[in-house]
């Protein structure tokens, strides 16, 4: 008797997966409600290594889930909340249909509502967990909290996410943890270093918008329903590391200054407060401790497994880092009614600086503009009519390169109407073969403390020195030339005259050129020798990297020569803009 024969496609890979209609079916659930479970929960499609086999021998297009994460999802409290609520939506149109308004407002009272805290709980079991995760649920939560009431999605919502976003600005500028800033084309990345950990995240520009078509707000309804839990416990720990009241609120003379003349205008989710409390977190309430830290200097000693010059390096990086915290300590700005307000206030502040604004144009100016110590104004026109004395004027941009150079740019780069250098992305690090730009070539001697010369004096000397090589050359050439030919008649005479001509054979010398010649040819042989003994597989491996490297190396010539090409031609241009005039 011959075994049991197994029947096609009921065993191995293919019963390890399920499609999403089955998956569906098995949970009772609509599709909606289904893609929204799978999005609270972090369960996604897999793509099967077999896909003919698990489908059956179709070759028809499904979306197939893991067996294993739908039976997961069977024990889930919030698959029975789903269930309620499709029965309320039932009996409620039933009730709206007989017209019984107390059977209405009696369903309304008692509406099925859900949490996510468990889930969050369960995805991430610790707080750097959800530390690290964090850059969505920021992007997101800054993403809805600028978008219209257009019916779209719900106000408490885009309420709920502009609080999130603001108190997330304000621990940033407390903890003063904005390390980077990168304007693009998207909108504004930040990037700050939160308890060890790198978070980075994107906030759009503040234009006035409509909701595209072809985006199903559903979904991103439903992350954001999980992201704002998410944040809020995110927030509330890393207020109480800083020893912070949390829902966040204006200390005794701040909120004495802002506070409304309406005292229901000062809740926690109205927009008043909300501005009050953006980018304000000089003012923030702190939870006042019975014991006074008093700052005292530690003394400095090597971690375990470090030497003495491992720890002064890392001693200078830190000294580096609170110096890059302080950058704009002592200095106060006032911000023009034109300029990024909320970005610029977020920056300044995070980096030890006094900013305001007019008091017309939000709530929270601190002074006005005709204050004599302000030391900067920053501006976005061409021009100013007005102007103090005792203030430099300058474009926004100087004060997001200064981030990201961590040091005080010249000021004079970005002087009103004067064309801006290019703003250079933090997050791109050159190593070695890789094309520098000559902009990051200037900055990077900024930072060693060297003194750059201006493009245009570095433009004449090159030109100047160029011509007086031409001109040395020549005048070279010519006493060559002179020499040769009183050399030729001096021979000439001697011949004529019969006379035997002197010619003097002196043994050579070996050169110090010679010398590093020969260990260069023998460093170059042995190298040779080195890789002819390499293993195949080493080998391999060696090609690639120098495949690597030769690639690396002809792109920057390649960048090189388009550098080149592209300051000729509008070197040729402005000679041609100077003729003309």
């Amino acid at each position: 008797m011959g075994g049991l024969q197994k029947k096609k496609y009921e065993s191995g890979s293919a019963t390890n997966y399920i499609s999403r209609n089955k998956a569906r079916k098995k949970l009772s659930l609509s599709l909606a409600d289904f893609r929204r479970l799978c999005i609270l929960k972090g369960i996604y499609p897999h793509e099967p290594k077999h896909k003919k086999k698990v489908n059956k021998g179709s070759t028809a297009q499904r979306t197939f889930y893991l067996l294993k994460d739908i039976r997961f999802l069977l024990h889930e409290p919030i698959v029975r909340k789903f269930r309620e609520y499709k029965i309320f939506v039932r009996k409620l149109r039933k009730a709206y249909g007989k017209a019984e308004w107390g059977s209405v407002e009696r369903l309304k009272d008692n509406k099925p509502a859900y949490k996510v805290d468990h889930i969050v709980k369960e995805r991430y079991p610790t707080f750097i967990d959800a530390l690290r995760d964090v850059d969505d649920a920021l992007s997101m939560c800054f993403l809805f909290s600028t978008f219209a009431r257009t019916g779209k999605c719900h106000v408490q919502v885009i309420q709920l996410c502009r609080r999130l976003s603001v108190e997330w600005m304000n621990y940033i500028i407390a903890s003063r943890s904005l390390k980077k800033v990168f304007l693009s084309i998207k909108g504004i990345y930040y990037q700050a270093e939160v308890l060890g950990q790198t978070i980075t995240w994107l906030v759009p520009y503040q234009f006035a918008h409509d909701h595209p078509t072809d985006v199903d707000y559903r979904v991103m309804s439903t992350f954001t329903e999980f992201y704002t839990t998410l944040l809020g416990f995110v927030n509330f720990r890393l207020y109480q590391t800083l020893n912070l009241v949390y829902p966040p609120k204006l200390d005794g003379k701040g909120e004495a200054e802002l506070k409304p003349e309406f005292e229901e205008d000062y809740a926690m989710d109205s927009e008043s407060y909300l501005e009050k409390l953006s980018a304000l977190s000089a003012s923030l309430a702190r939870v006042v401790s019975t014991v006074e830290e008093e700052e005292a200097e530690m003394d400095h000693f090597p971690a375990e497994g470090e030497d003495m010059e491992k720890m002064e390096v890392r001693e200078k990086a830190q000294h580096e880092e609170d110096k890059h915290k302080k950058l704009f300590e002592g200095l106060k700005f006032f911000l023009n009614r034109e300029v990024p307000r909320e970005s610029l206030a977020f920056m300044l502040r995070c980096f030890g600086a006094q900013v305001s604004w007019d008091k017309s144009l939000c709530i929270g100016s601190t002074y006005d503009i005709t204050d004599e110590t302000i030391t900067h104004h920053v501006v976005d026109r061409p021009s100013l009519d007005k102007q103090h004395i005792n203030r430099y004027y300058i474009q926004p941009q100087w004060v997001y390169d200064c981030v990201n150079a961590k040091m005080l740019l010249p000021v004079e780069d970005y002087f009103l109407g004067v064309t801006l250098p290019p703003h250079l992305s933090p997050f791109v690090e050159e190593k070695d073969g890789d094309y520098v730009p000559p902009e990051r070539q200037k900055l990077l001697s900024l930072q060693r403390g060297e003194k750059p010369v201006a493009e245009q004096d570095e433009e004449e000397e090159e030109e100047e020195e160029e011509e007086e090589e031409e001109e040395d050359e020549e005048e070279d050439e010519e006493e060559e030339e002179e020499e040769e030919e009183a050399k030729l008649k001096d021979m000439e005479q001697k011949r004529t005259q019969g006379k035997a001509l002197s010619v003097k054979v002196t043994p050579g010398k070996a050169t110090t050129d010679n010398r590093q010649r020969l260990e260069e040819e023998e460093k170059a042989e042995e190298k040779r020798l080195a890789i002819m003994m390499m293993k195949k597989k080493d080998k391999y491996l060696y090609d690639k990297i120098m495949f690597g490297k030769k690639r690396k190396v002809r792109e920057a010539n390649k960048m090189a020569a388009k550098r080149k090409a592209f300051e000729e031609s509008s070197k040729s241009d402005r000679k041609k803009k100077a003729k003309k005039q």
